[in-house]
C-alpha cells in the first residue's frame, strides 16, 4: 500500500502540469467581429465582414461597407481587419479521444471483441479530457465525429464538440451512424504479395444474412428482446446513416446494391479511394464520400502517384458531395492537419473555398448536421475561429480567437508549454 501511494504521488506533478484546459462557460456575453475576411464555407467569401452572435447563435453576417449595424448593442467588440473568419472545422471518422497511447492498454477503448457490433456506442467511451484534443483545436478543428473500429461492424458513432467537461456535456448528435468494414475482394499472401480473397462472396454473404436477420428481428412484435439487431433499427427507418469503409471498385458497387436491397435509408463510402470510377452509380444513389486522407501514397502500384491529391477534384466535378476524413496510422495526433490535407486539394485544382466545403458544410451536410453547423449563417451555432491568414495553409494558420457555440476556448495545449518553456531556455 505504501508502495502504492509513493507511486500516486511521483505521478500528481506530471498531472498538475499538464491538466486540461477548463471548459469555458456558457456565452452571456455578446461578441461583434469587425472588418475580417468573412469565409462562410457555403463557397462565398465576404471581404469586410461583420459576424455578430449572442447566446451562442449567430445573429448578424453582412458585408460592413453595405449594411448598418448598431456596435454598441454588443458587449464585445473584436477589430479583426486584415484577419479572416472561418466555421470550426469538423474532423470525420475520428477516434480523438477513445485513444491516447497506442502502447498503454488502458488509454485504448476504441475496439470491441466479436465481428457484429451495432449496438457498441463509442460516445460513452469519449474522453473530454484527452491531451491530444487541445492540439487539434488550436488548428481550428473544433468538432469530430467519434467512431469506433475493428470487426466487421465496429458499431455506432456520435459526433461532439471539443470543449467540454464529459461525453454528456459534447455530444451535439447522440448515435448519427453505425459503421462498416465492408469484405475487401484482395488480401495479403504469405509471401507477402497480394491475391484474391477466396471468401469474398462467403463474407458478402454473411453480412447479407446478418442485416436480413436484423430486418426481419424488428419485423416481428413476439421476438425475445435482442440487443444487436435492435440497435440496427435506425438504418431502416432513416434515423442512422451507414457508414462503409470500402476503397475497391467492387467494394463499393456491391456495397451500394446491398443497402438498397436491403432498404437501408442512408449511406456514405469512406476511404473510396475508387469512387472516382463509380460516381454515376454514387450520384444516382444519392452516396456521398468521405475520402481517405489527402496525404497518402497510392494503393496500387499503376496508380499516378498524385492520385490521393486529386481525388476531391475529380469527385468534385463529377457531381458527387465529398469530405475529407483522418484515418490511418497516427489518426489522433494527424487530426490537427486536415485543414492542410485540404489545402493540398487547392494545389490539384478546387478553389479555396471548394476544399474549405470539404471540411465544413460538406462534412456537416454528410453527418447530417448542417441545420446548425458548417457554415456562417444566422441562427447556426457560433462555432468558428479567427485566423491571422490562410487556415488552408500550415504557414498562415495561426488562430489568435475560437469559439464554440459562443464560448471562447483557450488556444494553449502542453504542446505550446513546451514551446514556451524552451523558447525561455534558449533566450536565457
Amino acid at each position: 500500500m505504501k508502495k502504492y501511494i509513493k507511486i500516486c504521488l511521483l505521478l500528481l506533478p506530471v498531472i498538475a502540469v499538464h491538466a486540461q484546459q477548463i471548459p469555458s462557460k456558457k456565452q452571456s456575453k455578446s461578441v461583434l467581429i469587425l472588418n475580417a475576411t468573412a469565409h462562410l464555407g457555403n463557397g462565398e467569401i465576404i471581404e469586410n465582414s461583420i459576424i455578430g452572435f449572442k447566446e451562442g447563435k449567430l445573429t448578424l453576417i453582412a458585408d460592413a461597407t453595405l449594411s448598418r449595424f448598431d456596435r454598441k448593442a454588443y458587449d464585445n467588440v473584436i477589430e479583426a481587419s486584415g484577419k479572416h473568419v472561418y466555421p470550426g472545422f469538423i474532423a470525420p471518422n475520428s477516434t480523438l479521444g477513445l485513444v491516447e497511447v497506442d502502447a498503454i492498454k488502458a488509454s485504448d477503448d476504441e475496439d470491441e471483441i466479436g465481428a457484429f457490433n451495432p449496438n457498441v456506442r463509442s460516445l460513452i467511451a469519449y474522453n473530454t479530457e484527452s491531451r491530444v484534443t487541445e492540439t487539434v483545436r488550436i488548428n481550428g478543428v473544433l468538432m469530430a465525429q467519434i467512431v469506433p473500429r475493428g470487426g466487421r461492424i465496429s458499431g455506432t458513432s456520435s459526433i461532439v464538440q471539443l470543449d467540454a467537461w464529459n461525453w454528456k456535456d459534447a455530444v451535439v448528435r447522440e448515435d448519427d451512424g453505425i459503421h462498416l468494414n465492408f469484405p475487401s475482394t484482395a488480401k495479403w499472401g504469405e509471401s507477402g504479395t497480394i491475391e484474391a480473397n477466396k471468401d469474398y462472396n462467403k463474407q458478402v454473404d454473411e453480412l447479407k444474412n446478418f442485416i436480413s436477420n436484423a430486418k426481419a428481428y424488428l419485423s416481428d412484435t413476439s421476438k425475445e428482446r435482442n440487443l444487436i439487431n435492435e440497435s440496427t433499427a435506425g438504418l431502416f427507418n432513416g434515423k442512422q446513416t451507414l457508414f462503409v469503409n470500402a476503397n475497391e471498385e467492387k467494394q463499393i458497387i456491391d456495397a451500394v446494391q446491398l443497402a438498397s436491397d436491403s432498404g437501408i435509408k442512408k449511406m456514405v463510402i469512406v476511404g473510396g479511394y475508387q469512387s472516382y470510377k463509380v460516381t454515376d452509380l454514387l450520384k444516382k444513389n444519392n452516396v456521398p464520400v468521405l475520402l481517405l486522407r489527402t496525404h497518402s501514397l497510392p494503393l496500387l502500384d499503376e496508380n499516378d502517384i498524385d492520385l490521393p491529391y486529386k481525388l476531391a477534384k475529380l469527385l468534385t466535378d463529377a457531381g458527387v458531395l465529398v469530405g475529407l476524413q483522418n484515418s490511418g496510422d497516427m489518426e489522433r495526433m494527424n487530426t490537427r492537419n486536415l485543414p492542410f490535407q485540404a489545402g493540398t486539394c487547392v494545389a490539384y485544382g478546387l478553389t479555396k473555398e471548394q476544399a474549405l466545403q470539404l471540411i465544413t458544410s460538406n462534412t456537416a451536410q454528410i453527418l447530417g448536421i448542417d441545420s446548425f453547423c458548417g457554415s456562417l449563417e444566422s441562427g447556426k451555432d457560433a462555432t468558428l475561429f479567427i485566423s491571422e491568414g490562410d487556415a488552408l495553409d500550415m504557414r498562415t494558420n495561426k488562430l489568435t480567437q475560437a469559439f464554440i457555440q459562443g464560448r471562447e476556448i483557450k488556444l494553449e495545449s502542453h504542446q505550446t508549454e513546451l514551446y514556451q518553456k524552451y523558447k525561455a531556455k534558449y533566450n536565457q
